[in-house]
This record gives C-alpha cells, structure tokens and sequence, in this order.
C-alpha cells in the first residue's frame, strides 16, 4: 500500500475517514485516531487502495477519479510521510496502551521502519529493484484496474475513469522517467526481462478500438444506456495521451537493452547486497542471512522429496530421479486440459468446484468463516506472458466486490489437474481469501491493520492451508492430488534455494531453470515465468517456506505443552485472531497463548 512509486503528497488525513462504515471503525482513543490518520494517508498516496478496499465513497469520493502518482516529488513526499509518521509513533506512551493496541502499535511500526529502509534505495519501486518490468510498472497493472476493479455503475463513475484513464499517461510517463534515472545509475534489468517487457509493451499497443482501457468503458457505459460519448472520449484519449506515452516507454526500454546484461541477481548493482538484504527481511519477516536460508531450503527439500518418492512409490510410478517421475504425471490420461479457451474454462470451472468442496469442511478446523463471496478466474490474456502463475486479491472490505484467485492458463499445459486443488486452497480456502477475509471483517482491527500484510505470515498462512486442505481429507482417494500437495511445498522449498542463489550466490538463470525442470519437473515455460518473477522480485519467493515452517513449529509447540487439551480450532484462533502480522510478532503472540493455554 505505501509503495514509493504510488504516491500523492498527504493532506486532511482524518476528514477522510467519514467515508468508512461504523462497523470498520473500532472505538478507541488516541491511538486508534493517529492510525485512522495513517490510513486515510495511506489511500490518499494510493487512490487505487482505496477503490480495492471499497473507500472511494463519500468523502473519499474524489480518490476514485485519481491514480497515484509517481513523479519524483511524490517520492519525496512519500519519504517526508514516512519520517513523519516514524516521528508521530514515537510520541506515543507505548507504557499506557492496553495489549492490544500495544499488537497495532508494534505492528504498524513495523511497517513505516521496513518502509524507511525501502526508501533509503533511490531507485527501483519498493522492494523491487526495477521500476518497469514484465511484472511491475503501470503499463500492466493500470490496464486491468481499471477493466476489472474500477466500477461503473453511475455517470460519475464513467467520468471518473475517464479522468483515471487521463492520469494514466502520466503514470506511464513517471515510470519512464523513473527508469531512465536508474539507468542513469547503473540499474538495469537483465537483457531477458527486458525482453519480456517490450513483448508486453508491444503486444498493448494496439489501435483505439482494440485498447481494453478504451473497449472496457464503452462496454460497460453501453450496458448502464449511458451517452455514446464514453467511448469516443476514451479512444480520444487513448489516441491522444497513452498510445504517445506508450510510444516513448517502448522506445525507452529498447535504449536500454544494450547496456543489459545477463547476470540474473541484484548482486551486480552497487548497492546490491544491501539492497537483497533488505528485500529479503521485509518479504520473510525474518532476520536470516541469505546464507542461512538457504540451508534451509536444502533441507526442506530432501525431506519433502523423500516424502513424494514414498508416494510415487506406492503408487507405481516407474522408478527414476525425482524431478522425471514428477514430469511424467503431467502425461497422465486426463491431467492436462486442452489448450484451448475452452479447455481454459474447464479448468476454470474445476478450481471452483473444489473452493465450493472446501468450504463446507471448513467449521471442522476454524471458529470463524469470513463474510465475503470468493470465485477463481484465468489471467487476462493481455498479461499472460509476465504474469505470476496464480495470483490472489482480497474482496472489497464492504462485499461489493468478491475476493478473486487468478490462474495463468497462458499454456494448460503448465497446469495438470493434480496440482489445481492444492493452488485453489492456497489462493482461496482456507488460504489467502481465508485469512485475508478475516482480517478485513476483524472488527477490533484498526482499518489500517486491515489493508496491511506481511508475505512471511501471509504466505506462510497460505502454504499450511494446503496442509490443513490435505488433514480435511481433500485428497482421500485421489493419490496423485496428494502427490501434487507436496510437489507444490517441494516448489516452495526449491524457492528459498532459488532465490538466494540467484540473489546472493551468484546464479545464472539458467541454473536455476534447471533446478524447477529438473529438480521437480516443471514445465520449461512455467520455470522460465517462476525465474523472472524472483528476479524482478527478491526475497519474496522466501517467504512461504519460511512462514509455513513458524506456524507448523508454533502448532508442535502447542501440542507439546498442551497434550490432551491441544484443540486444532483454538491453535488457528490464536494465530489469525490478531490479523495479518511479522512473523516475529506472531511467533510471540502465539507463544504467549501456549503459555497461557
């Protein structure tokens, strides 16, 4: 939420939060008031938080024509906010909060510290190096915003995208700049990522009547029987502001390709080290060094293979190395759905058949169920080629709109039956739409809890779900599903060993493509998306083996203390009861109810 390239200079902060329904706002003094202030900040930086959360109502009313800004004045504002309320949180008596608020505080303080660390880097965005890449920039992200989150109910809502879609070439313009001056620096992304940026760039630039920007409004405001002049408007925008933006981006990245390398790392910028450190502790939430997760993800994969030999084992599959036996499932009869849109919609329509299985087993395990409607959709074609292979995004925290889990179909193929479900439970239930879900209806969260994670507990929450899919009985009688269960922790193992190869340990891309192919079998074009996203992404591909890894220790733990007494409902309690949290402050707090219990 408070990424440096998505920023507006802060303002009226509480004013805004008039908009927010009685039943998000707890009651609670002070401190509960200097966080709605950060929050209402936070939507004032990034307009598009605002809409995601269902906040641009109201009050809030004009975020919804707005996008966020990435110019370099922003980014000085953003760090001037962030000082600021660093500044704000240290005035506080921390001795009179009550242990609740003493959770939000250090919580919250978490953030603005990572947040600082992230801005001490004056280039890329966050805790991604590179401002423009197959995964990352407004040239891809904008686009489907605006098609598929931005509403269109009324005639204001109509003009209001057409002033998002405005901004837009701006957005594209900043991105740019921004690319030129960590160019400038010696920041380049590697020769391949750049070549999968200019297919996606290219692939966009199409005429006025193809531009989904443009054919999204004159759908929707056709379908209200609103004026035609919707659409003229937006093809003359398109025509007038984001086709010549465009232009100017495409010709930017190809200027840069032949100062690219092929070296795959962060490790070959100046501050490189420093910079994977930093990435690496504010996606996992841990203090390990790149060494030590690494160890880690050795470990965590033979263990698991051993796990997966036994099981093919039983299951007959013909012996041979471990990445080939797992290659040979895909080749089953029935595992893989034709490569057409067809095929795709079938898949589609298995992965919510299975979300629909899941849910009524749920009460088993869980004293809570969030409140919201979720649904599974394929990636819009226009990204396929960039795109994460699955891929979730929370309900609105009104229920206007569903949670959302994306499946990137761009080859079925990629995809085998046996390994859907588990990525269903993952995205879905009881996985990132489950714990997301209850963080947005927790009632005695601030709203700035709400709209904040952490990949470690987030991620790691998401991958003890499968695990908790596969203690429900999801795979009884379906052997190669279970096999796919732990194909997917052994891909996440692979992921700690992956990155911190590549990142610290000087890996070739190619070296680590092998290891996906050969190591657990995957398909040559799913590896080759996998590599990239780490290496736009670094450290954040360590996060889930290492946060499933804490809550599975803290369950042992609990078991061990309590014995007889252990309840598997109250363990879950513990750990989502207090939202979305660093794994150091979940490893304490739940601590201190196993202490207690």
């Amino acid at each position: 939420m408070f990424d440096r390239r998505q920023v507006l200079k802060a303002g009226a902060a509480v004013a805004a939060l008039s908009a927010a329904p009685a039943w998000a706002r707890p009651a609670g003094p002070a401190l509960n008031a200097l966080f709605d202030s950060f929050f209402a900040e936070g939507l004032k930086m990034r307009p598009e938080s605002a809409t995601l959360l269902g906040f641009d109502k109201g009050a809030n009313a004009a975020l919804r024509s707005k996008l966020s800004d990435g110019s370099p004045a922003a980014q000085a504002a953003a760090k001037e906010l962030t000082q600021s309320q660093l500044k704000r949180l240290a005035a506080v008596d921390v001795a009179a909060l009550s242990p609740a608020e003493k959770v939000s505080y250090d919580v919250v303080l978490y953030t603005r510290k990572a947040a600082a660390a992230a801005q001490a880097f004056d280039f890329g965005g966050g805790r991604s190096p590179y401002v423009i890449s197959q995964q990352d920039g407004a040239y891809q992200s904008t686009p489907n915003f605006l098609d598929t989150k931005h509403p269109i109910d009324t005639a204001s809502d109509a003009d209001a995208y057409l002033s998002r879609l405005a901004a837009f070439g701006k957005q594209l313009d900043d991105d740019t700049a921004q690319m030129k001056h960590d160019v400038a620096a010696g920041v380049v992304p590697p020769d391949f990522l750049i070549g999968k940026t200019l297919t996606q760039l290219t692939a966009m630039r199409v005429p006025a009547a193809q531009a989904t920007v443009v054919t999204s409004i004159q759908r929707r405001a056709a379908a209200k029987g609103f004026d035609a002049h919707y659409g003229k408007d937006a093809a003359r925008i398109y025509d007038e502001r984001i086709l010549p933006a465009i232009d100017r981006q495409i010709a930017a990245v190809k200027s840069v390709q032949g100062k690219a390398t092929h070296h795959a790392g962060v490790w070959k910028l100046k501050q490189g080290d420093a910079f994977y450190r930093m990435a690496l502790e504010g996606s996992t939430t841990t203090r390990l060094s790149p060494e030590e997760v690494h160890q880690f993800g050795l470990d965590q994969a033979k263990a698991i293979g051993d796990r997966i030999t036994q099981l093919m084992d039983k299951a007959g599959v013909p012996a041979g190395p471990l990445g080939q036996r797992l290659a040979g499932l895909y080749k089953l009869p029935g595992q893989v759905y034709p490569n057409t849109d067809d095929g795709k919609a079938q898949a589609i329509a298995y992965c919510n058949g299975r979300l629909d299985a899941i849910r009524g087993r749920l009460p088993q395990v869980f004293k809570r169920m969030p409140p919201y409607k979720f649904e599974v959709r394929r990636v819009p074609k226009e990204i396929e080629a960039g795109a994460a292979s699955a891929y979730s995004q929370g309900p609105a925290i009104d229920g206007s709109r569903p949670g959302l889990v994306y499946f990137n179909l761009h080859d079925s193929a990629e995809w085998p039956k046996f390994m859907l479900a588990t990525v269903v439970y993952h995205e879905g239930l009881p996985g990132h739409q489950f714990e997301g879900g209850l963080a947005l209806s927790n009632t005695s969260l601030p709203l700035i809890r709400k709209s904040i994670g952490f990949s470690g507990c987030a991620e790691g929450w998401a991958l003890y779900a499968e695990q908790v899919a596969a203690e429900l009985g999801m795979y009884d009688g379906d052997p190669f599903g279970e096999i796919g269960y732990l194909k997917e922790a052994l891909f996440r193992a692979h992921r700690c060993i992956i990155d911190t190869g590549l990142h610290h340990f000087k890996w070739s891309r190619e070296k680590a493509i092998a290891l996906f192919v050969d190591g657990q079998g995957e398909a040559p074009g799913f590896a080759d998306r996998e590599i990239d996203r780490y290496c736009a992404s670094p450290g954040q591909a360590c996060s889930y083996k290492l946060g499933h890894s804490s809550i599975v220790k803290l369950r042992d733990r609990a078991k061990a203390a309590q014995g007889d007494k252990f309840d598997i409902k109250e363990f879950h309690e513990a750990v989502l009861a207090n939202g979305r949290l660093p794994l150091e402050i979940l490893e304490q707090l739940v601590g201190n109810w196993i202490g207690k219990a």
